[in-house]
């Protein structure tokens, strides 16, 4: 049987900044229609669905909110091909850190691009689940991927099932960083939340 591919769904911008290796984690409660109704790991590795609709630049910090322009502007181009996505990223999970409280999130503040209000947000929402913090190492599609975009990939849930669309060859992959580099980011994060 062939395995199929998941995908996690996720801010075209906050994409950008794992693919330029200026973050390392992103933050998750799960969508209003997760199956579960809390947010669960589905997979150790994915690729990194690219998403518009909940993206406002008032809730990034100020430096990084030409990602959100870059990613719109990306999306709006000829060359993003209509009903299209495109899939650059492949993820996997090195850690799934728990925060339950805003003392340790605000531990984390430099390590993420959403501000502090909607990062505490994020915390308090369905406030008895704890907020998932998940340390990805990322790596670049060596060709990026256009999947059609399908009606099954909408709505707020965190996970999706690419049809016809397996794991990626891992000759097709590049890390964006190294080794070393990621495991010192990873490092520097742990410390922060001790």
């Amino acid at each position: 049987m062939e395995e199929k591919a998941v995908a996690l769904k996720e801010w075209a911008s906050a994409i950008r900044a794992l693919l330029e290796g200026n973050q390392i984690i992103l933050l998750r409660k799960g969508g209003i229609r997760e199956e579960t109704r809390h947010f669960e790991t589905k997979s150790d590795s994915f690729y990194l669905y690219p998403t518009y609709e909940h993206q406002r630049r008032e809730l990034l910090k100020p430096e990084v909110r030409h990602y959100l322009d870059e990613s719109l502007q990306e999306a709006e181009s000829p060359a993003a091909g209509a009903g299209q996505t495109a899939i650059k990223a492949w993820a996997e999970v090195a850690d799934d850190l728990l925060v339950h409280s805003e003392e340790q999130l605000s531990r984390l503040y430099g390590f993420h691009m959403w501000t502090e209000y909607f990062a505490e947000e994020r915390l308090r929402w369905k406030k008895s689940d704890p907020l998932h913090v998940l340390l990805l190492r990322v790596y670049r599609l060596n060709n990026p991927i256009l999947v059609p975009s399908l009606p099954e990939y909408g709505g707020c849930k965190s996970w999706i099932e690419l049809q016809s669309l397996a794991p990626p060859d891992s000759r097709d992959l590049t890390p964006v960083l190294s080794a070393s580099e990621f495991a010192q980011k990873a490092r520097v994060l742990h410390r922060a939340l001790r």
